[in-house]
C-alpha cells in the first residue's frame, strides 16, 4: 500500500482501498458459506451411516429384539466440558470401542450450542433409550445435564464427566480460540489473529476474560433449567453439587485424569478393559495441547479471584475434587509409589434357608 500511494493520485488510491476491502469482504464470505457446506455435509455424511446401520440390522435380523442382555443393555452419556481434556479421554473410547465391543457416538449440536429445545429433548432421549443397535453405547458431546427421569424411561443412561481448574480451564479456551492446539492444527479458529494476551485482555477488562466466561462447569452440570445459566446464580451451585452426587457415576479432574480413567476400567470393565494402559502408553489418546498457551501472572489470577463468579465455580471445583479424592480413597491402594485397585473386599455369609 505504501508503494500505491507514490505511484497512484488520491482518487485511484481511495478507488485501490476500496476493491481491496470489497475483495476481503468477498473472501470472507466464500469462506463462511463453504463453512456452512462443510457442516450440511457432515450432517448427510452421519444421516446416511445412520440409514446404513438400520439398513443392516433390517437385512441381518433384529437383535434380540425382546431384550438385550444386561451386560449390553448399557448407556454412557459424558457431557463433557469444553477444555477439560475430553478429547483426550475421547479418543480413549474411539481407541477402546472395537476391541471392547461398543459403539461412540457424537452428539453434535449446532454452534455447540449445550441446551436442546424440548423438541430435541424428547428426541434424543427416545434415540438413547430405544436404539438397540447402537447399545451398548458411549454418547459424547458438549451438551448440559438432562435428566431422563422427567421423560418418565426405566433405566436411565450412566453419566460421567471431568471438570478443570477454572482459571486454568478458561485460559485453555482463551488460547485455543486464537491458535488452536495440536490436534487439529490447520483449522482456522474463531479468534485467530488476535494475539493479544490473557494477562492483557483482563488488564483491559475484555470480554474473552471477563469473569462470566468461568460460568460454565456449573451449569453443564445443572442442566437445562433457566436458572442454570443466570450466572452468579446459588441455586445453580447447589443443583450443580447435587446432580454430581445424585445423577453421575463418577467425576474426576483433569489434573488426575489417569487416577479417573483406572477407577473407570475397575467399576466399568465392559467400555474401559485395557484404558489405563493405553492412556499411559498410547500415541494420540491424551497428547492434545492448546497452542502458543501462556501462563497467567499472580496479579492477573487475584483479579480474577476477587470475582463472585469464580469463589462459586471454584467452590463446585473444589466439591467435585474432594468427592473423587473420596472415591479414589476407597477404591484403591498405593504401594511404591503405585497405585493399585483393591479386589472384591465384601462377601456373603448366613445364607438362609440352608439348602439340602
Amino acid at each position: 500500500m505504501g508503494l500505491l500511494r507514490i505511484m497512484l493520485p488520491p482518487k485511484l488510491q481511495l478507488l485501490a482501498v476500496l476493491v481491496f476491502g470489497v475483495a476481503v469482504l468477498f473472501l470472507e464470505n466464500q469462506i463462511q458459506k463453504l463453512e456452512e457446506s462443510r457442516g450440511k455435509l457432515e450432517r448427510a455424511i452421519a444421516r446416511h451411516e445412520v440409514r446404513e446401520i438400520e439398513q443392516r440390522h433390517t437385512v441381518d435380523g433384529p437383535r434380540q429384539d425382546a431384550t438385550l442382555d444386561e451386560e449390553d443393555d448399557v448407556v454412557i452419556i459424558y457431557n463433557r466440558v469444553p477444555k477439560t481434556a475430553s478429547t483426550s479421554f475421547t479418543n480413549i473410547a474411539y481407541d477402546l470401542c472395537a476391541k471392547n465391543k461398543y459403539h461412540v457416538l457424537h452428539i453434535n449440536t449446532t454452534k455447540n450450542n449445550p441446551v436442546m429445545s424440548l423438541q430435541d429433548q424428547v428426541r434424543f432421549v427416545k434415540n438413547v433409550t430405544s436404539w438397540k443397535e447402537m447399545k451398548p453405547g458411549f454418547y459424547h458431546g458438549h451438551i448440559s445435564y438432562l435428566d431422563f427421569a422427567k421423560f418418565g424411561v426405566k433405566k436411565k443412561p450412566i453419566y460421567i464427566n471431568v471438570i478443570r481448574d477454572p482459571i486454568e480451564r478458561l485460559v485453555s479456551y482463551y488460547y485455543f480460540l486464537r491458535f488452536g492446539d495440536d490436534y487439529r492444527p490447520g483449522l482456522r479458529r474463531r479468534k485467530q489473529g488476535d494475539k493479544k494476551t490473557f494477562d492483557e485482555c483482563v488488564a483491559a477488562g475484555g470480554s474473552d476474560c471477563a469473569p462470566e466466561k468461568l460460568w460454565l462447569q456449573i451449569p453443564f452440570f445443572c442442566g437445562h433449567s433457566s436458572e442454570c445459566w443466570n450466572v452468579g446464580s446459588r441455586w445453580a451451585l447447589e443443583q450443580a453439587k447435587y446432580n454430581l452426587i445424585n445423577e453421575y457415576f463418577l467425576v474426576g479432574v483433569t489434573e488426575e485424569l489417569e487416577d479417573f480413567i483406572m477407577l473407570l476400567e475397575a467399576a466399568l470393565p465392559r467400555f474401559f478393559r485395557g484404558a489405563t494402559e493405553l492412556y499411559r502408553t498410547g500415541k494420540k489418546s491424551h497428547l492434545r495441547k492448546t497452542t502458543e498457551k501462556k501462563l497467567p501472572t499472580k496479579e492477573t489470577i487475584a483479579k480474577l479471584q476477587q470475582s463472585e463468579i469464580w469463589k462459586m465455580e471454584n467452590e463446585f471445583y473444589e466439591f467435585a475434587l474432594e468427592q473423587f479424592q473420596f472415591v479414589r480413597a476407597h477404591a484403591v491402594r498405593e504401594k511404591d509409589g503405585e497405585l493399585y485397585i483393591l479386589a472384591q473386599n465384601f462377601f456373603y455369609e448366613k445364607i438362609y434357608p440352608k439348602s439340602n
